[in-house]
C-alpha cells in the first residue's frame, strides 16, 4: 500500500478549493455589484419620485414593494450561487481526498473506491 503524503493531500484539497472559490466569487462578486447597483439607483429613482411628488401616496406602497422585492430576489439569487459553491466546494474536495485513497489501496488492493455523494 502507498502511503498518502499529509502535506500533498492538503495541497490538492486546497487548489481543489481554491480554484472553485476564485471563479465562484469573481461570478457572485459581478452579479452582486450589477444588482447592487439597479437596487441603489431604483432607491434614488423611488426617493426623488417622493420628493417631487411623481410618486404619489397612492403610488408609493406600488414602488416600495417593487424594491423589496428587488432585495428579496437579489438575496435568494445570492443564496443559491452560494449553494452551488458549497456543493462544487464537496465535490472538490472529496475528489481530492477519494483520489488519495484510491492511490493508496489501488495497486495493493485492486479496489477503486467511489466518490461518495452527499446526503
Amino acid at each position: 500500500m502507498a502511503a498518502i503524503d499529509i502535506n500533498q493531500l492538503l495541497t490538492s484539497i486546497k487548489t481543489a478549493t481554491n480554484q472553485v472559490l476564485n471563479q465562484d466569487i469573481a461570478t457572485i462578486k459581478g452579479f452582486s455589484d450589477r444588482q447592487l447597483k439597479d437596487i441603489g439607483q431604483q432607491a434614488i429613482t423611488v426617493a426623488e419620485g417622493i420628493t417631487t411628488g411623481q410618486i404619489t401616496e397612492a403610488t408609493r406602497d406600488f414602488f416600495l414593494n417593487s424594491l423589496k422585492d428587488m432585495v428579496k430576489n437579489f438575496l435568494a439569487t445570492l443564496e443559491g450561487l452560494v449553494v452551488v459553491t458549497i456543493e462544487k466546494l464537496w465535490n472538490a474536495m472529496v475528489g481530492a481526498i477519494w483520489g488519495a485513497i484510491n492511490g493508496a489501496i489501488s495497486a495493493a488492493t485492486g479496489l477503486v473506491l467511489p466518490l461518495p455523494t452527499q446526503a
